[in-house]
């Protein structure tokens, strides 16, 4: 499933390859991923030229200009890739967006997402993206804005870094290797874990995603060009059984709520 790397990067090369192109036509193959009907998806996206384009979460947020937003989440997982010549499209595909000059954008999914388009004036009322929490990789961001979202929360933390609500973008992927370095146990209670403790997993969440951004994301994941991603090496995430890269303890993988968690029972205690 790709995660907030994966759709940072995304959203940047959209941004500069997309922007100022206008959309010619588009052709839906999976009608469940669209929040309106066929007819008035297209009124809506028809002979707009695509402005900014950015990432929140997990979501990709492309100005259709004028007075529209597309928004576009892979779900499960997923491909955007674009296409300089109609020639190389993929026979297999969910929507495929066709621009005046030629090119196209072709949307695949892997298991389900969705493709929305919506009146920029109704954006704050889009049910999936109006809950959004903290962008980590924003400078909004903050150790006291963090530090805050904590206060008067008292499940575990990897409950608090998965609810989208609170923190948009980390999933169970990344969550692994940030816990790991902020030295702290998916388990431990909010209230447990003190002011030091916090500003470490502050700075491994940061440290962690835009490491990864930099790195375009996962190996098993692709990009706007159908490239894979670079980030290819865990520290203990999914490495059940391994030494520990920093004490040499054997790496288990334990139940974590609807998840599974990798920790070191020596580091993560």
């Amino acid at each position: 499933m790709p995660e907030l790397p994966e759709i940072h990067n995304l959203a940047r090369q959209m941004d500069e390859e997309l922007r100022g192109r206008t959309v010619g036509a588009i052709e839906i193959r999976q009608v469940k991923c669209l929040n309106v009907p066929v007819p008035e998806f297209e009124s809506l996206v028809l002979g707009k030229t695509l402005g900014r384009s950015a990432s929140k979460g997990k979501w990709v947020f492309t100005d259709l200009e004028p007075g529209v937003t597309f928004l576009l989440n892979l779900g499960m997982g997923g491909n955007v890739v674009y296409h300089k010549s109609p020639e190389t499209l993929p026979a297999k595909y969910n929507a495929r967006v066709y621009f005046s000059d030629g090119s196209a954008l072709s949307i695949g999914f892997w298991w389900f997402g969705y493709i929305h388009a919506v009146k920029a004036g109704d954006i704050s009322s889009h049910k999936m993206t109006a809950r959004l929490g903290m962008d980590p990789l924003s400078e909004s961001f903050t150790f006291q804005a963090f530090n805050a979202l904590l206060e008067g929360k008292r499940g575990a933390i990897k409950t608090v870094l998965l609810d989208q609500e609170c923190i948009a973008g980390i999933g169970n992927v990344y969550a692994q290797d940030i816990l790991f370095k902020a030295r702290l146990h998916p388990n431990r209670r909010i209230p447990d874990i003190g002011e030091s403790e916090r500003r470490l997993l502050h700075r491994a969440i940061v440290a962690n995603l835009k490491g990864a951004a930099a790195l375009g994301g996962l190996a098993y994941e692709k990009d706007l060009y159908d490239r894979p991603g670079g980030f290819k090496e865990f520290l203990v995430g999914y490495k059940e059984g391994q030494p520990c890269p920093t004490c040499g303890s054997t790496i288990l993988k334990v139940k974590t709520g609807a998840t599974a968690s990798y920790v070191c029972p020596s580091c993560q205690k």
